[in-house]
């Protein structure tokens, strides 16, 4: 049984991972999550949650139907679609006023969009998607990687893609590569219908039952009379992907501790993570502020 200070400093620090503020030294934060989703650094894994700061290495991964957005300290932004493996790596010191880096998305699709305030900033962001390395003069581009191959959609702007020694530029909006395993690569058109359906896959839409920073709304995820119990219940929740916090509070003759899933902008948001988060886990979850 763990002590109950130990269940304490569990309580205040992920408190304070998710109330404080995003410092300049953080290569990234995490913007929103459609929960299931983790971090994995230095071997140990955790849910991922909205406004947690990332590290050069660190690895993200989303689980089945879920989304998460990361906005770069200089305020490009990445979204990320369910099933997506992704990496950040970079060495600046201050990436908020110059940014150089690497992000690899190792499976998935995800979306890239370059900060307003880019032309202020220095920038020079190389994207790996698959077998492509994308070379970034462009301000939007879509991609994914799979078992088929890999596919990047130019949105805006101009884009070098190099794959086997092979250099394509991309300078025509709405244009794709697409780049099947063990074929020769091609650009194609990319018609309206084609990019809405592709750009669902990386989008969060109201209603989807993510949460973000500031969010309101909470999700009473279950309870427990024992600090063994809450602990048991705490780690079943956070391995399946939901960025759980316990409340202890004291009742008559003992304490209750609660665990909470956070972030929420309204009632329907939470409503919607409490049902992602019964068919992960078979808990009954109560919504609440």
């Amino acid at each position: 049984m763990r002590p109950l200070n130990a269940l304490f400093a569990v309580f205040a620090g992920i408190a304070l991972t998710l109330s404080a503020p995003v410092f300049a030294s953080a290569a990234a934060t995490v913007e929103a999550v459609q929960s299931p989703a983790w971090r994995d650094r230095g071997g140990v894994t955790v849910p991922l949650a909205a406004g947690m700061e990332l590290q050069s290495g660190d690895v993200l991964r989303t689980g089945p139907g879920a989304r998460a957005y990361v906005m770069l300290a200089e305020g490009s932004r990445v979204k990320l679609g369910e099933a997506a493996r992704f990496t950040l790596h970079t060495r600046s010191l201050q990436p908020e006023k110059s940014f150089r880096g690497a992000l690899d998305v190792l499976a998935g699709a995800f979306r890239f969009t370059t900060g307003k305030l880019r032309k202020s900033r220095q920038h020079d962001v190389a994207i790996r998607v698959g077998t492509s390395t994308i070379g970034i003069r462009g301000t939007d581009l879509w991609g994914r990687t799979d078992k088929d191959g890999d596919l990047v959609a130019l949105i805006e702007g101009r884009i070098e893609i190099t794959r086997a020694g092979q250099v394509t530029e991309l300078a025509k909006p709405m244009t794709y590569y697409d780049a099947p395993r063990a074929q020769a690569a091609a650009v194609k058109e990319l018609d309206l219908e084609t990019f809405v359906g592709l750009a669902r896959q990386t989008e969060i839409l109201p209603g989807d039952g993510a949460a973000r920073v500031r969010g309101k709304w909470r999700v009473l995820a279950g309870s427990a009379a024992s600090e063994e119990a809450a602990f048991e219940l705490y780690d079943r929740i956070r391995e399946a992907g939901f960025a759980a916090r316990i409340r202890p509070h004291e009742v008559d003759g003992g304490w209750r501790y609660e665990l909470l899933l956070g972030g929420f902008a309204g009632a329907d948001e939470a409503a919607v993570a409490a049902a992602r988060l019964k068919a992960a886990t078979g808990l009954t979850p109560v919504v609440g502020r």
